[in-house]
């Protein structure tokens, strides 16, 4: 239950909301969550005292932004666990299957995701969880970014209908991310930013791993 924005999300970082006790592992969460967020500051202070270029109101603006969508990945992850299914997570794929906007994406929920529920539930779980990561730390923000416009037009076909849902909440985050992706915004104060600064590491120099995260990052 939702009382005010401040406190919701005091009782969010100290992993006491609904979904952190459902989750039988809210500890570990929160623990992996100011983990992540810890880490993200450091990077945009290296960032910020190595790059000058960087020391910007809009990039400071751009990684805020990017942490915040991180976070909404994160606690969005928390109620698709306990695995191998949720009773959350269930009763939202079944929604699809009587509220898409398209007889085929109905009858792929009926007949696809509901049965395999056990298999899809820790992939989505794991997939919310490597956007929020990406997101939080600037790394590989773009690739993420148009999986995660891709994951998110899902869901906007998939609960058009849903009379509690307001499909425009869908198309604005599907914005949000590709606004990520059209401006590289894991460059601003976050891992794709420091990298390549780097003088040495996996992801540095002509090696084959690094001319990889090159041309996808």
């Amino acid at each position: 239950m939702r009382t005010n924005p401040f406190y919701d999300t005091w009782l969010f970082l100290i992993g006491s909301t609904p979904d952190h006790h459902n989750s039988g592992l809210g500890w570990l969460m929160t623990a992996l969550f100011l983990a992540l967020l810890l880490a993200s500051a450091w990077i945009a202070y290296r960032n910020w005292v190595h790059d000058p270029a960087q020391r910007t109101l809009h990039h400071l603006a751009i990684w805020f932004m990017r942490v915040m969508i991180g976070a909404m990945w994160f606690q969005g992850s928390l109620w698709k666990l306990p695995l191998p299914v949720s009773g959350g997570f269930a009763g939202w794929t079944a929604a699809l299957g009587e509220n898409a906007a398209f007889e085929i994406h109905r009858r792929i929920a009926k007949e696809v995701f509901v049965p395999l529920l056990p298999v899809i539930d820790p992939l989505v779980f794991l997939l919310e969880l490597v956007l929020a990561a990406s997101f939080m730390l600037g790394f590989l923000v773009r690739p993420l970014g148009v999986i995660g416009m891709v994951y998110v037009a899902h869901l906007w076909l998939g609960l058009y209908l849903h009379p509690s849902e307001w499909p425009w909440l869908y198309v604005f985050l599907i914005f949000v991310q590709g606004f990520f992706v059209l401006n590289s915004a894991g460059r601003s104060l976050g891992l794709d930013g420091l990298i390549p600064r780097m003088s040495n590491g996996p992801l540095v120099g002509d090696g084959t791993l690094a001319r990889l995260y090159r041309r996808i990052a």
